[in-house]
């Protein structure tokens, strides 16, 4: 992998603990010093946040919240310190425009004969925050940076809409896990104890729609109805225990799993599901060889799920769920045939090596790049 011979500075907003990896890799990489400025999450966000940062320096700031909940406006105390401190060459900041000051930062990086990398989602990933962004003041906010990153190619059809240069986009396809060190797992021609597993892993919100994939899985036809798994913790899960107990009595809650206990529900399973928002997951289970059903989500969903190894939800419901789970687990055989598709791409494109040296090429192209005005 590729060095970064620059200093490098990287602001979050947060430091949330499955980027952790993430920025270990990218501070191994960097010759002259990496350092990650970020704060804490707002109270009820259901984020575990990280605690230690190898590879690097992790400088806390503090969030100071002038709007709260979903439509938040934030501010870090102490950034401009923190950059006389640091004096990073590049610095990769959160293209989030509910970020109050980013204006102030740029001009201190771009006086200072540094170049500001933004990375994010797209336009449209950012909620209300970024409607500012749509009817006017696009090229003001994006003005700010030399270089893009985003999470998926869908993110950079919106920069390129939003007036950002093409030629000064890199996608790094979002990835929580490293290229498998391991085999892909092997699974029978049927399924184990004749009944296939679905699994889900992800924090049990509202907006990750864990109830639908309890209802669609009582919806279809009995013998092909899966034993459940649902992996993970959060405010919902009273909620869906008690529908589980009602509709579906054969959902399996585990609680929170991490390494090899998680790693060993991942090779259990035969699909893995996740119907609402988020997508995290979704790299990890295609790592164990898993074919993969996900709803509409921020974009990312769209460059690791494909006709090859999965299926992209089109609706919200109950119905297209069932039918789609329903046609998935009558054929074993080409549910193996999908996960090898999935192991592949995480193999050889979506994995944090591949993520990370993405990252490379844009400071790179930066620091050798004159903004475009």
């Amino acid at each position: 992998m590729k060095p970064i011979n620059y200093r490098l500075g990287l602001e979050q907003r947060l430091f949330p603990e499955y980027r952790k990896p993430f920025f270990e890799l990218l501070g191994r990489i960097c010759t002259e010093g990496f350092c990650l400025f970020a704060g804490k999450a707002q109270p009820g966000e259901g984020i575990l946040e990280g605690t230690s940062l190898k590879n690097g320096e992790w400088v806390r700031s503090e969030n100071i919240y002038v709007v709260r909940g979903k439509r938040y406006l934030f501010r870090q105390e102490n950034f401009l310190a923190w950059l006389e401190a640091w004096k990073p060459e590049v610095l990769i900041l959160e293209a989030n425009p509910r970020h109050l000051g980013l204006k102030k930062v740029s001009h201190w990086m771009h006086t200072h004969g540094g170049k500001v990398i933004g990375w994010g989602l797209g336009t449209g990933g950012q909620g209300d925050a970024f409607s500012f962004v749509r009817n006017g003041f696009r090229k003001s906010f994006f003005q700010k940076f030399d270089v893009m990153i985003s999470y998926s190619q869908k993110g950079k059809e919106e920069y390129i809409e939003a007036g950002f240069p093409a030629n000064a986009i890199l996608v790094a396809s979002n990835a929580v896990s490293p290229r498998p060190s391991w085999e892909l797992p092997r699974r029978g021609k049927g399924f184990s104890q004749h009944k296939p597993v679905v699994l889900f892993v992800g924090r049990l919100l509202e907006r990750k729609s864990v109830d639908r994939l309890i209802q669609a899985c009582a919806a279809i036809p009995k013998e092909v109805q899966p034993e459940l798994i649902l992996v993970g913790d959060g405010p919902e899960r009273s909620n869906l225990e008690r529908l589980s107990a009602q509709v579906y009595p054969d959902t399996h809650f585990t609680g929170d799993l991490r390494g090899g206990m998680l790693a060993d529900v991942y090779r259990k399973a035969d699909l893995f599901v996740l119907p609402g928002t988020g997508g995290l997951a979704i790299q990890e289970a295609m790592s164990y060889g898993l074919p993969v059903i996900t709803g509409i989500g921020d974009g990312t969903q769209s460059d690791l799920v494909r006709e090859g190894n999965g299926w992209q939800l089109r609706n919200h419901t109950v119905e297209e769920l069932a039918s789609v789970l329903s046609s998935a687990l009558q054929d074993p055989m080409e549910l193996r045939k999908m996960g090898e598709g999935s192991f592949k791409i995480v193999k050889e494109e979506v994995n944090l090596e591949s993520m990370v040296e993405t990252f490379a090429n844009a400071v790179e192209f930066a620091m050798k790049r004159d903004k475009e005005k």
